[in-house]
């Protein structure tokens, strides 16, 4: 007989603050996540594709029984915090059941060794299989034994020493239900077709294994989960010992403080938990769904963004890991766009999800290679084309960004501007680019490095008048002609906008950290002191730092989950870049690195985000410790690694290149030639500099001098990466005027321009 209550409730994920992520390496291609105390989603084939919800259990004797995730009774034993080897103690009234959960190296499965202490009381898994990356459209069924689910061509297999069990339909007739409505196992039932499904079995033994595997039939999944299971949980323990023994090798991470040190080698576990064995290289933002118990969100943060895969690659380059590195950067070759870019996230395999486009994602890939290649690690294979392609994509797109690297709003922000001006000089001074592209590369770096703080600095604000500042850098100014004077919306607050100079940020400090301004410049101290007066917050754990004020991007006042609108909590990854600027002004980064710490959740994973309100108990908000956004982040243990690093070992951060640093560091890249956009409209020319404009298809300039004397017609000529323009100066005239023609459109740009000599 079937299940009843088909299909079941609308499914969603596993909280997604983990208490621990892990993977065997080897062949198998399987990566786990713990939260709760339970096993939470479990990926497979690959790190972007979720198979389960979660696997809990329900302890239970004549007249009594609890869920161990709900109870949160328990404690987490750790030898080495860079072991993928997960053992839990839970303990309740009567009972104590401990777990040990041992990723297969050889296969796609994972045993779960249970011992379960307390008089009369039987083990009850839980199963909730969300198959193909979605709780609808599963099938369960109970089969000799063996719990079972299928979905298309993904299948698994729960075996262990099941007396009885049952699928049902999740909120109706699942495991679950059965113990709330009638206190026992009371349903077995064989089937549950198509829908949101769940599965339990009946342990009666105190002490065993059980093993989940996963493959494209469940016949496949069965012989897996056999197969671990003759090896036995020792000798499977034992092979994942020595994988990671191996993977460890002679990684010193050694520190004065224990706890700092723990969170170092834990930091190395989830950057190497992250990566794709199918296509390696791929990094994944997080193996958690932000909010995942509210939703049914097919992406999640388990996509990678070209951003913090290649944030992780620098903690690993600070770690002398080139192979590693290369492994990253191959893969960004492979997932590139044809037009140079790559899509706002993607799949894995490549395949985009998000369509949106940032500069910023465009200019990591290009510093990676140009750090690679400076200490020697760089495999030439595709990296000089992979360069080229990235080059030229933000030489024509720049320097307006579509969107930020909060991925919210277009514009001119320091953070993108950063990595552009450094991508583009990179890109000559490492030797990508040759002649023509080379040199025009490299005047577009000098061009846009020098008009920085024309587009993202103010002075004598109200703002800086409060704080005894002179000016700040501005988190973000807005495309179009009003520029600093016009307002930026605030997304996820339905109908807040704010004037730029309100929107303080940390964006700046990108400009320190590549070596574009030195950190002592007295516009980013007078910026510095800004954000720490408006932007951190201080907590029982720690201090940490908002995105920008007016943010709406976390949990609302009342607790309620991220749902399109909210309040934006702090991150402790802006901890970690104002800890890393503190570093470079020759100040102690260890209060940094020790709230970092702080702001771990119970099995000491960083958060996106820490609460920074009041306790909300009911829904596991505390001061300084994790939201229900992404746990752990990817970026923000990249961001703890690398400035531990830094801070041990006194060395620069790794995305600073040595020959950009020295160029803009140095006195050198003051620009011989300014180049003319329209979206960026130039006011002046100082003494010796030339004039290029500049647009992205043929034109035709019309043009005059002096308030339009000698009026004439200049047609555009080819420029590298498929730009167009046309060379002037303003010898011998105070003032140029002209305007555009499109001959291909036959259209005028339907404005006109006025530059000065300054």
């Amino acid at each position: 007989m079937e299940a009843f209550g088909k299909p079941g409730l609308p499914p969603t994920w596993a909280t997604s603050d983990k208490d621990r992520v892990g993977t065997a390496l080897g062949t198998s291609r399987l990566w786990f996540t713990l939260g709760h105390g339970i096993l939470n989603e479990v990926f497979w084939p690959s790190v972007g594709r979720p198979q389960i919800r979660d696997l809990g259990f329900i302890v239970a004797r004549e007249g009594f029984w609890r869920e161990v995730k709900r109870e949160a009774r328990y404690r987490i034993l750790e030898e080495d915090p860079a072991s993928p080897l997960v053992e839990v103690v839970h303990e309740g009234e009567g009972y104590r059941l401990h777990l040990a959960l041992v990723p297969d190296p050889g296969r796609d499965a994972l045993l779960v060794g249970f011992r379960l202490e307390g008089e009369g009381f039987c083990l009850y898994p839980l199963l909730a299989p969300h198959l193909g990356g979605s709780g609808w459209g599963n099938t369960a069924w109970v089969e000799e034994g063996a719990l079972l689910a299928k979905k298309g061509e993904e299948a698994l297999a729960l075996l262990g020493p099941f007396a009885r069990g049952s699928a049902g339909y999740v909120g109706f007739s699942d495991g679950w239900q059965d113990f709330a409505k009638n206190g026992a196992m009371t349903w077995t039932f064989p089937r549950a077709e198509d829908g949101n499904v769940a599965l339990m079995g009946e342990v009666r033994e105190a002490e065993g294994t059980l093993a989940l595997a996963f493959a494209s039939t469940p016949e496949g999944a069965k012989t897996l989960a056999k197969g671990a299971l003759a090896e036995g949980l020792e000798g499977v323990r034992r092979r994942v010992e020595a994988l990671w023994r191996r993977e460890l090798g002679d990684l010193d991470l050694k520190g004065p403080e224990p706890a700092l040190e723990a969170l170092a080698r834990r930091s190395f576990l989830v950057l190497r938990a992250h990566e794709d064995r199918t296509y390696p290289g791929a990094l994944v933002a997080s193996l958690s769904v932000p909010w995942g118990n509210a939703r049914d969100d097919p992406g999640g943060y388990h996509l990678v963004w070209t951003r913090d895969a290649v944030e992780a690659a620098f903690a690993l380059l600070a770690l002398g890991r080139l192979e590693d590195v290369g492994r990253v950067l191959a893969y960004l070759a492979a997932t590139q766009d044809g037009d140079g870019h790559w899509a706002q996230n993607f799949f894995p395999d490549g395949r985009p999800y998000w369509q949106g486009v940032q500069l910023d994602e465009a200019a990591f890939p290009v510093l990676l290679a140009a750090a690679l290649k400076e200490r020697g690690g760089l495999p030439e294979g595709a990296a000089r084309a992979m360069v080229r392609l990235a080059a030229g994509f933000l030489a024509r797109e720049g320097p307006v960004s579509p969107q930020d690297r909060w991925e919210e709003n277009p514009g001119l922000s320091p953070f993108t501007l950063a990595a552009t001006v450094a991508a583009l000089a990179a890109a000559t001074l490492y030797g990508f680019l040759e002649g023509a592209e080379a040199e025009y590369a490299l005047s577009l770096a000098d061009c846009w490095n020098a008009r920085i703080e024309e587009w993202t600095y103010v002075e004598g604000t109200a703002l800086d008048l409060a704080h005894a500042t002179r000016g700040h850098y501005v988190r973000l100014s807005p495309p179009g002609p009003l520029g600093l004077r016009g307002r930026v919306e605030v997304r996820n607050r339905e109908g807040v906008s704010l004037e730029p100079a309100a929107l303080v940020g940390l964006e700046f400090l990108e400009l320190v950290r590549l070596g574009l301004r030195p950190p002592d410049d007295a516009r980013v101290l007078d910026s510095l002191r800004l954000a720490d007066a408006l932007l951190r917050v201080e907590t029982p754990t720690g201090f940490f730092y908002h995105r920008y004020p007016e943010d709406g991007y976390g949990e609302h006042e009342d607790g309620r989950p991220f749902d399109g609108r909210g309040k934006g909590r702090a991150w402790p990854l802006l901890t970690g870049e104002r800890g890393m600027a503190a570093f470079l002004l020759g100040d102690d980064p260890l209060p940094y690195l020790r709230s970092m710490a702080g702001g771990t959740g119970r099995g000491g994973l960083i958060p996106e985000q820490v609460w920074d309100a009041e306790p909300i108990p009911e829904r596991n908000l505390f001061p300084g410790k994790p939201t229900g956004s992404a746990q752990p982040l990817l970026w923000a243990h990249a961001e703890y690694l690398k400035l531990y690093l830094a801070w041990r070992e006194g060395k620069a951060p790794p995305e600073r290149l040595g020959r950009v640093a020295a160029r803009y560091l140095g006195g050198g890249g003051r620009p011989r030639m300014r180049h003319f956009r329209r979206e960026v409209p130039l006011g002046a020319l100082a003494p010796g500099e030339g004039l290029l404009v500049e647009e992205r298809e043929p034109f035709v300039l019309h043009l005059g001098v002096n308030g339009w004397q000698r009026v004439r017609d200049v047609a555009s000529e080819p420029l590298p990466f498929g730009l167009h323009g046309v060379l002037l100066d303003l010898e011998g005239a105070e003032s140029l005027e002209f305007t555009f023609y499109y001959p291909e459109k036959g259209r005028w740009a339907g404005r006109d321009y006025r530059i000065s000599r300054a």
